[in-house]
């Protein structure tokens, strides 16, 4: 039925419209009328305890000041908050900037089915990224890596959520890992009959400058590739290197050209020592590493992207999810090796990264994995500062995120109890800002 509009001038225009039609028009409007009027306003956050990461400290009773999307400035004194300000009071709570997971694959099938990508559209894959950007979005990470991706279907939800279109984290996306012909960022399940070949592959120092200039073009923000076999490919073993290092130095020499970073999935010690030598910004998994590798990441200023916590939940829960004995298998081995390795460069001072590889395990668990890293030899405030400021570095993001200071994005988190006293506190997250806007308030 029609709705009849009685306004003198709106009315000339919407009389006769379909009401489902003019009702979801008006929503819009009014949509985005609120956003203007959100990024314009100051108003006031009150942190009662504000952890930063970046200084190693915890300023009490602080104000942080916020225009639009950004941070003006960060007070001491709540008192002098104007009387008819726009308050946000979390004067009784904890305050950490946005977190940051710098290893997901947040574009996939939402049933844990380990062969679902087999016997569902790929178009349900990027409606699972939806669904697993807001999550995680609501478990206080702001601001993720995706690695790895078919078909650029990472760069198009980090353009609809940059676009304001679905609620999610800032996303740098590599698009398709790069990898050799029957490696870890192939696809091997299948008999040749099915001519099976995932969308990165790449042999040789030419092919693989192809593979980056192709990614490239079609607006990834870095560059992912195999060097070594992985847990949860078929026929592939996490310690054997694949490429070599003359493929791997045109890869990074192509990379680094065109402005992008460079992650290397390695889980072996000669694979890792490659990828360093051909100049590569993270390793990750980084399971099998020995002192000269350790010393290596340190001289190359390389980092270290470690998922210690993946490991429970696919002992746990992989059998029931349909994972092969084979994979279950890998994972058992490299997860003791990946545990000890990780305690040693926290020992030596490598700068290690939050990353989680998270779509391993189900999404919005991330923050699991602190109460791992402080287990495994990291301090609660060394764990914060992993998901924020050296997270921040490794993007080239330092000058927007990371900290809770001017300048940077208004990206809040806070929890009820302090993490530095239980880190576990991170899993139970009560508010989430990203950019000056709202999306969790429990």
């Amino acid at each position: 039925m029609p709705l009849q509009c009685t306004h003198p001038v709106i009315g000339r225009f919407f009389t006769g419209v379909p009401r489902g039609l003019l009702l979801t028009g008006l929503v819009a409007v009014l949509f985005a009328a609120a956003t203007v009027q959100a990024s314009t306003d100051r108003f006031y956050v009150i942190a009662g305890h504000l952890i930063d990461p970046a200084s190693g400290e915890v300023h009490e009773d602080a104000v942080v000041v916020i225009e639009g999307e950004r941070i003006v400035a960060v007070e001491s004194d709540p008192a002098a908050v104007p009387g008819d300000a726009r308050v946000v009071d979390l004067s009784d709570r904890y305050i950490v900037p946005g977190l940051m997971d710098l290893h997901t694959h947040v574009v996939g099938h939402l049933d844990n089915y380990f062969f679902a990508g087999y016997f569902q559209s790929p178009h349900r894959a990027v409606i699972g990224g939806v669904v697993n950007a807001e999550r995680t979005l609501r478990a206080g990470f702001t601001t993720i890596r995706n690695v790895g991706a078919a078909d650029f279907q990472d760069v198009a939800l980090r353009n609809a959520i940059n676009a304001g279109e679905v609620p999610g984290p800032r996303m740098a996306v590599s698009g398709p890992a790069l990898g050799i012909t029957g490696g870890h960022c192939d696809s091997n399940s299948l008999n040749h009959d099915f001519d099976e070949r995932a969308d990165g592959v790449a042999d040789g120092p030419w092919a693989v400058r192809a593979q980056v200039r192709k990614n490239v073009k079609y607006d990834v923000d870095l560059i992912k590739f195999c060097a070594t076999g992985g847990v949860f490919s078929k026929g592939t073993i996490p310690g054997q290197t694949q490429y070599t290092l003359e493929e791997m130095q045109a890869l990074v020499r192509e990379a680094h050209t065109h402005g992008r970073k460079v992650a290397a999935h390695a889980h072996g010690t000669e694979g890792i020592k490659l990828a360093i030598r051909a100049g590569v910004d993270s390793i990750e998994h980084a399971s099998y590493l020995d002192d000269e590798a350790i010393e290596m990441a340190i001289e190359h200023g390389a980092s270290l992207a470690m998922d210690i916590y993946n490991t429970e939940y696919t002992l746990s829960q992989g059998e029931a999810n349909g994972v092969p004995e084979e994979n279950i298998a890998k994972e058992r081995a490299v997860g003791i090796a990946q545990r000890d390795s990780f305690r040693r460069a926290v020992e030596a001072g490598v700068r290690l990264v939050f990353a989680t590889d998270s779509g391993v395990y189900p999404h919005g668990d991330n923050a699991r994995q602190f109460s791992r890293m402080v287990q495994f030899g990291m301090t609660p405030m060394q764990a914060i500062r992993s998901a924020t400021v050296d997270a921040a570095e490794l993007l080239g993001w330092s000058d927007r995120v990371g900290r809770i200071a001017p300048g940077y994005y208004a990206d809040l988190v806070a929890v009820d109890g302090d993490p530095l006293a239980d880190i576990s506190e991170l899993e139970d997250v009560v508010f989430v800002m990203k950019g000056g806007v709202i999306y969790r308030d429990d």
